[in-house]
Formats: C-alpha cells, structure tokens, sequence
C-alpha cells in the first residue's frame, strides 16, 4: 500500500487525492488542513438563509480537463452557471459594458466548496482539520516523510508527501524542514520569489434587490480602491429573493496598507466606494457585513519548476495555482490532477 501525506485541503489537493485515487491500488492517504474548512481560499460561508462565495467567485471554463472534471465526471447536480455579464470600471468609478467572452462561471447552489467536497468524497482519504502542520521530517535512511504538528504529533512514515500551502508557506515549511540535502535550499529560493497579491475582502448583505444589467464589475485600469465588485443573487440559491449581496474586493495596494486597520472602519470606507461606483446610496448602509483578509490570495506570476521537479524524485511534490503560474481556480485543478498522476 502507498502512503500520501498531504498538507492542506485545497483545490489542488482535492484534485490530487481524486487523481491518486484513480492511478494507485488502494493508496492510504492522509490530509493534514489547519482550518476547519475545505477547499481553501475557495470558501463559502453561510449565514441565515445566504449563501455567500467570499474568496474567489467561481471556476472558469478556461481548461477542457477542467470542464469535463465539473459537468461528467463529478455529480453536476447543483452545479451553478452564472449567466449575467462581468462588466468594468476605471479610475474614475465610471462603469462600462465588459468584453463578456463565452465563458462558464460555476459554482454551487451550496458554494464553491462544494468542489472539494465532491473530489474527496470520491476518494477514502482521512481528513483532519485543525491540524497545522509546522515540521516536515525525511527519514532518508527508509526513503521517507514525516509531519509534525502544532501539537507535536507525528504523521507517517508517507512514501510521498504533498505540499498545498500558498508559495510563501510551502517555503517556511521547506525552509524549516529536517531534510539535510542540497536540493532543499535552492527550492526555498525559488518558491520564495513566487510574489502574491493581498486582497481585503468586504461583504454587504441588503434588504432589497439590485436591480443592475452584470453579475460583477471589475476595475481594468488598477487604479481604483476596488478591483472587484461581485453580486452572489445572481447564483442559484445563494441570495433569497428580494435580497442582494455583495463581494467587494479592495484593490491589492490598499488591501495592504489597511490589512490590519480595523475592521469596521475598512467596511465602510468600501461601502462608500461601491455606492459610488453602482450609483446607489442605498449601499451606504448595509444590514449586515462581513469581511475576510487574504495575505496571500492571488500569486502573480509561476515558479521555477525545474528545482520543483528534481524534489519529486525524493517524493516531494509541490501543487497549487502558484505552481501553474495562474491565480485561478481551475489552474488549482489543474495541477493537483497533474501531481497526483505524477506521483
């Protein structure tokens, strides 16, 4: 039997484990994710009746690999396609008709981790939550792995082990690993120089409907506030009727300087832009809020897998979007089904 450890329960992961599923005999695999949730940055919250995506929105149908994965292979039931437009704003808060290209935006009608959730369930992994993972250990004498956690508890021996952190963890984890070999250090250097956008996400829940021709608004020029402004009652089953609610993404500039500003004052300095932008001041006052911080929430460019690849000869594996150069969900996808058939 093989052994996998992996570390986190994101999409990439996710994908991994179906993938390992399908190519090994009866692999025995254990995931290791320091929240409570699955599917990372892909992550839906609930509150009374709604729904609500608040990392990122949706899967793109920018991979065929993907596609199939979503609408044949994996129950489709509850599968959500947003129809309505992604339309643009500049600097200026003036709004435009977007280039809407024939692309799919799915979700859930339970949200977006959903997709997580249909991938392990296809597998016989042990997930365990809240389990954060700060050694990594090789027994180079038996050729293997062992993770250790915030509690001192040991995981393994894993023949392979699969590291799903954003680029700046993996490298911590690499970087303070018990591994004596000289590949080690020259993978932290290049995982290191992965750079990553930080995103302060605000959400606003109101008593009514907006009445608006898009599903989202998306600053072209990067020089607003805002990069993004999403409507989630345009996905099935999110928003009751005669409801509205909003994802507003602060531009990676201003997420940055005011991440760690407080939380209310940073909610309504964004309600007071998305009003400006939409033309509403209804916005202005929302009946209820939440709000999400995301350090690492989109990595800006690839990696160099060349240092990545020499690791896996040591079973090591590294996936994620960050490892296929594209802050995109199905990019996460994409790579984790790739690792798993890898290894």
């Amino acid at each position: 039997m093989t052994t996998i450890g992996i570390v986190g329960a994101g999409a990439a992961a996710a994908a991994a484990a179906y993938a390992l599923e399908d190519e090994l005999n009866d692999p025995e695999i254990t995931v290791l994710e320091k929240s409570r949730g699955l599917c990372g940055r892909a992550a839906t919250r609930r509150r009374d009746d709604v729904i609500y995506d608040y990392g990122a929105n949706y899967v793109k149908s920018d991979d065929e690999r993907v596609v199939e994965l979503l609408t044949q292979t994996l129950d489709a039931d509850g599968l959500v396609d947003v129809t309505d437009p992604v339309w643009t704003f500049d600097s200026t808060g003036e709004v435009s008709e977007g280039r809407d290209a024939d692309e799919h935006k799915w979700s859930y009608e339970s949200g977006l981790t959903q997709l997580a959730k249909r991938l392990f369930s296809r597998t016989d992994a042990t997930i365990h939550r809240e389990t954060r993972v700060e050694t990594v250990i090789r027994d180079d004498n038996a050729e293997r792995w062992r993770l250790e956690d915030a509690n001192g508890e040991r995981w393994g021996p894993f023949d392979a082990i699969l590291l799903n952190p954003p680029a700046p963890q993996t490298a911590e984890l690499l970087r303070t690993a018990a591994w004596d070999a000289e590949i080690r250090d020259e993978l932290v250097d290049v995982i290191d120089d992965v750079p990553y956008r930080t995103i302060w996400t605000g959400v606003f829940h109101y008593p009514f409907e907006l009445e608006q021709p898009y599903y989202a608004l998306v600053n072209t020029d990067k020089e607003h506030e805002i990069g993004w402004i999403s409507r989630e009652e345009c996905k099935s089953g999110h928003v009751p009727e005669g409801e509205s609610l909003l994802i507003v993404q602060a531009s990676p500039e201003w997420s940055a300087d005011r991440y760690d500003e407080d939380s209310a004052a940073n909610l309504e300095t964004l309600a007071e832009l998305t009003a400006a932008i939409v033309e509403d001041d209804r916005l202005l006052e929302p009946d209820w809020t939440d709000h999400q911080g995301w350090r690492y929430a989109l990595p800006e460019d690839g990696v160099d897998r060349d240092p990545l690849r020499r690791a896996e000869e040591m079973s090591l594996y590294c996936l994620g979007d960050w490892v296929a150069g594209e802050g995109r969900l199905h990019a996460a996808l994409r790579s984790g089904l790739e690792v798993g058939e890898r290894v």
